[in-house]
């Protein structure tokens, strides 16, 4: 089973038929993918299930359907084990973009958290796992599939937001302020937190 967010409303790739589906259940075509991400974006539906028999293939046959956007991010810690947060389209979130051509996913990681914060030194601990949401650019649907790390640095240096990327604010929050930013964030966001010192996400 995968989840794909589509303005932060799930739709699910299963390999299970859904016995209760009230017209939630698509099938994996083109049409049938876009509609269900249409009735998503647009509130019809507060989620929607994709079916295919094979679980294994499912998410290829996905990535096959609609223009794919792959991009690296990073969960970065510091010494003190606060985590680094960028506050942009009013939602706290974690930083990340686009992998260029010719680049791999862990260098893209890297730089995408040296430009939009201007933290230095960081150091790739683990990959920690993929996340994908549905976004609309052009009038056109595209899957970004995002692929996390965990990062460490002891950069004490000043944050600094890249503009460019509408990227207010950049901050190192304990838990306390996680717990607070985590319900102003996204799905995506909250699921990389599972487990992570805080309970209750």
């Amino acid at each position: 089973m995968y989840k794909v967010f589509v303005n932060e409303s799930p739709l699910i790739l299963t390999n299970e038929r859904q016995d209760n589906s009230n017209g939630n259940l698509f099938f994996l075509d083109r049409d049938s993918i876009l509609m269900a991400i249409d009735s998503l974006a647009k509130g019809r539906l507060k989620e929607a299930y994709i079916y295919h028999p094979d679980e294994e293939k499912m998410l290829d046959i996905f990535k096959h359907k609609l223009p794919v956007v792959v991009a690296g991010g990073g969960f970065v810690t510091n010494p003190k084990g606060k985590v680094l947060f960028i506050y942009r389209n009013n939602k706290w979130d974690l930083p990340k973009g686009k992998v260029d051509k010719g680049e791999s996913i862990e260098k893209a990681a890297i730089r995408e958290v040296e430009e939009e914060t201007g933290v230095k030194g960081l150091e790739i601990d683990k990959f920690l796992r993929t996340t994908y949401h549905v976004f609309k650019r052009n009038s056109e649907y595209q899957l970004k599939v995002v692929h996390w790390f965990s990062m460490y640095t002891s950069y004490t240096g000043k944050l600094v937001g890249e503009k460019e990327e509408g990227i207010v604010k950049v901050k190192w929050k304990g838990p306390k302020k996680i717990k607070k930013a985590l319900k102003n964030s996204y799905h995506n966001i909250r699921i990389l937190f599972k487990g992570w010192l805080i309970s209750e996400v």
